[in-house]
């Protein structure tokens, strides 16, 4: 299958967002009071962020090599 120039760099463009955006927002959760309980630990609320941006990473990363094998090929 062929994908047009443009549609594979808004793949590209997609994935590089989230690669570039969701570290950001990581940070900020784990400034949070709600991240750790009063001995340190991760909390719920901090384990289902880091699950979250870890998926939205990995399908950053797809989207991302998808766009460049299509712009590539």
């Amino acid at each position: 299958m062929e994908v047009p120039a443009f549609i594979a760099l808004v793949l590209i463009v997609s994935g590089v967002w989230s690669l570039v955006v969701w570290p950001q927002f990581l940070r900020r959760v784990m400034k949070d009071p709600r991240a750790r309980d009063a001995a340190g630990k991760a909390t719920k609320f901090l384990t289902v962020h880091v699950v979250l941006v870890t998926v939205s990473m990995v399908l950053g990363a797809a989207t991302a090599a998808i766009g460049i094998a299509a712009l590539v090929s």
